[in-house]
């Protein structure tokens, strides 16, 4: 594609591009807001550099692309409770992300995308890895392919969010938490591009096949979404921006930065039901 508004740099063949000539702390044009979103579903994550967002501007950049969406374990700052707060520091007991997944995809309607704003970053080391569902399923064999279509797999959110809670030793509350079934292989609803949908955090079982058939399908399938060539890898500065497309990737963060902190905010955007 060609853009005008924007500078769209790609970064590999298969994904990631970073963006320049666009100032995130000021309101979008719609023709900007237009071809962010093509960029988007065309690189899947888009990197920005020295963008000093604000809550109030985080969350206006995220609406220009959709309501936003509410995480269902943890809580946002005071009056801004759809955005999730992202920190690690020396007295932390885990990482936010530390296992490949797509974010929340327990949900009935997984999210569209995430926007990711860190203010504070490690001297060295917190990268986080993003791979693209589109060349993963592209690789498979027809005959995987063919395999897969017409499966569907559970995504629970119970056993994520209370071993996160019992690690960082926040009292239970009864709470519900989301959980959904979704088709192995979505399509994306722009592209119409198919993408692989199980993913190692919240897919629980590929819910036709029998429990060993689906342990060893899903150990296989989260092998092959990993390989190194469906990856970008980013290195954060303070006031870097990543603005991924959860429909079509997956990412993890790494946690090779202890005891060095590492902070700053998520704003999530609602998507629609896999199809």
């Amino acid at each position: 594609m060609s853009y005008d508004a924007i500078t769209v740099t790609a970064i590999t063949p298969r994904i990631g591009a970073e963006i320049t000539g666009l100032d995130l702390t000021r309101p979008l044009s719609n023709h900007q807001a237009t071809e962010l979103g093509a960029a988007l579903v065309e690189h899947q994550v888009l990197f920005f550099r020295d963008q000093a967002l604000g809550l109030e501007s985080h969350q206006a950049l995220g609406r220009h692309f959709g309501a936003l969406h509410v995480h269902p374990n943890v809580p946002g700052p005071p009056g801004y409770p759809a955005v999730l707060p992202i920190h690690t520091d020396a007295t932390s007991r885990r990482i936010a992300g530390e296992a490949w997944h797509s974010d929340v995809s327990c949900d009935e309607q997984p999210p569209l995308g995430s926007i990711l704003h860190l203010h504070t970053v490690p001297p060295i080391g917190g990268d986080t890895l993003f791979a693209s569902m589109f060349a993963a399923y592209e690789a498979l064999s027809p005959r995987m392919k063919t395999y897969l279509d017409g499966l569907t797999a559970t995504h629970a959110g119970e056993h994520v969010y209370r071993s996160h809670n019992e690690r960082d030793a926040v009292p239970e509350s009864g709470r519900a938490y989301p959980r959904a079934v979704h088709p192995v292989i979505r399509t994306h609803p722009v592209s119409k591009r198919c993408a692989l949908f199980v993913n190692a955090t919240f897919t629980t079982r590929i819910n036709e096949l029998p429990a060993d058939e689906s342990r060893a399908i899903l150990s296989y399938l989260y092998e092959h979404a990993a390989r190194p060539e469906f990856q970008v890898r980013f290195r954060w500065w303070p006031n870097s921006v990543a603005f991924w497309d959860n429909r079509s990737t997956q990412h993890m963060a790494l946690w090779d930065y202890f005891p060095e902190t590492r902070s700053g905010f998520r704003v999530t955007i609602k998507g629609d039901r896999p199809v």
